[in-house]
């Protein structure tokens, strides 16, 4: 065993690593499955207030019925709560939660008008005082994503039905159509609270794969 410096912090960082798979990602889940199951729940039993906020709603939730909009939020909410649980479908219901987290934060939470990014840093707040109150929902938002690009983590049912099927990924991949997708990811949810920004995410996804098609022929 290497006794060095450099030698004990290998060691440190490999044992971390080896635990951090089963117990990093489950700490995120059990937090946000908590949120979400709440959220959810006050919604189930309470009073449908989506008719006050649907003109802010993005197209095409704006011309949806309230009444499915409402049904919709609350069981992505319920559903993808005792997913992220479980560890079941992780990155999938993680990603459902991501997109609703964006449009609850652009419906609700986002300030309605900002000409500068130190305008629109103002609500970056718990409180609304005029500018917006982002910051709860951008949490959240960075919660989730480790679970989309890193999945539940061993110790869930995820890991479990991937081992016995013998599907576990034999090492992680970085090629363009990673990149692409990454980007994807990045760019759905931005386009909705800063076009701009997601435009040119999801632009550089499709410029990827077209550069990796042309490149293999």
């Amino acid at each position: 065993m290497d006794k060095s410096p450099t030698g004990l912090w290998l060691g440190l960082t490999e044992r971390l690593e080896g635990s951090g798979r089963w117990l990093a990602p489950l700490g995120l889940r059990l937090l946000l499955a908590w949120e979400f199951w709440e959220a959810g729940m006050q919604k189930l039993r309470g009073e449908n207030w989506f008719a006050a906020i649907q003109d802010k709603f993005p197209p095409p939730l704006d011309v949806l019925p309230v009444g499915l909009s409402w049904q919709l939020a609350t069981w992505a909410e319920l559903v993808g709560a005792v997913a992220l649980l479980l560890g079941l479908g992780t990155r999938l219901f993680a990603f459902v939660l991501l997109v609703l987290t964006a449009v609850a934060t652009f419906s609700v939470h986002w300030p309605a008008d900002w000409a500068s990014l130190q305008e629109l840093w103002r609500g970056y707040a718990i409180s609304d005082k005029g500018f917006g109150n982002f910051k709860l929902p951008l949490l959240f938002a960075a919660m989730l994503l480790p679970l989309v690009f890193h999945g539940a983590g061993r110790l869930s049912l995820d890991a479990l039905l991937a081992a016995g099927n013998d599907a576990l990924p034999e090492r992680p991949l970085a090629d363009p159509v990673a990149w692409a997708l990454g980007l994807a990811v990045l760019g759905l949810p931005a386009l909705l609270l800063v076009p701009a920004v997601g435009l040119v995410l999801l632009a550089l996804s499709v410029l990827l794969l077209v550069a990796r098609r042309l490149l293999a022929t």
